[in-house]
């Protein structure tokens, strides 16, 4: 893959900032946007010590008023990017009369509407060209939901609709469309968000855990081959097809080894 002008949200730390790394080392130049701007700083400097090419923008991308101010400020500094890989999200896993208001909202402002922003500001110049690649992250939480992360899978859910109806709106259109998705990965989300991993159903030991290297790994390969469907490892997609074949069965194995607390 020729050189590329990629962008990534939730770019200072995890997964984001790992992409980053591996695409610079691929020769492509990387916008790097989130809300901590000494992250981002870091992660940048870190590209551009290895020889790599990096702009950081710090923005809640869950805020439009801020995304269009710094997606103005990108085109006049770089142009459109020719990749978008909608990766910020929140992660509180809690349910629903554990949530308040305000993280209810955040559970849908990031991801969802931070993608559909995002999207939005950039779609225009794309069609017009009529190239470009729009990569929306998920979970596998979106497919086969678990008990106790109420908004947060059904954030994660939103993402799909979002990618589907994109894909079809793209149809027969030069520019790609691309879902990404993982069970757990090694990474700074857990610490970002206490208590989520306890959370987990057990069931998710039939998945490999995998390091924050490799997902990424995964997105920077899926992305360079234009891959429809993104995900590591495996044994994701031989649970989704036992899931599609079987969904009362998985949906029970899922409820029976999901998280209930004593006093629920």
């Amino acid at each position: 893959m020729k050189s590329k002008l990629i962008l990534i949200t939730g770019a200072s730390s995890g997964i984001g900032a790992e992409m980053a790394k591996q695409f610079a080392q691929q020769g492509h130049s990387l916008l790097l946007i989130a809300r901590n701007q000494q992250h981002l700083d870091k992660v940048t400097s870190e590209i551009k010590q290895q020889g790599g090419q990096a702009h950081s923008y710090a923005c809640d991308v869950g805020e439009y008023d801020q995304v269009d101010n710094v997606t103005n400020t990108i085109k006049q500094q770089h142009g459109t990017p020719d990749v978008i890989i909608n990766n910020a999200g929140s992660g509180l896993w809690r349910f629903i009369e554990e949530t308040s208001y305000e993280q209810i909202l955040d559970n849908i402002k990031v991801p969802y509407l931070g993608a559909a922003y995002m999207t939005k500001a950039f779609m225009p110049e794309m069609l017009l060209r009529n190239s470009g690649h729009i990569v929306n992250m998920t979970s596998i939480a979106a497919k086969m939901p678990f008990s106790g992360a109420t908004t947060y899978v059904a954030s994660r859910k939103a993402m799909i609709g979002l990618h589907e109806a994109l894909t079809m709106d793209l149809h027969g259109t030069g520019i790609k469309t691309s879902l990404s998705y993982f069970a757990k990965v090694e990474s700074t989300f857990w610490a970002n968000n206490p208590g989520s991993e306890e959370r987990l159903p057990l069931a998710q030991k039939l998945i490999p855990i995998i390091s924050t290297e490799k997902a990424a790994s995964a997105v920077v390969k899926g992305v360079e081959k234009g891959c429809r469907d993104i995900t590591s490892p495996f044994m994701i997609r031989i649970l989704l097809f036992l899931n599609w074949l079987t969904p009362p069965i998985t949906k029970l194995i899922m409820h029976k080894t999901g998280y209930h607390p004593k006093n629920r």
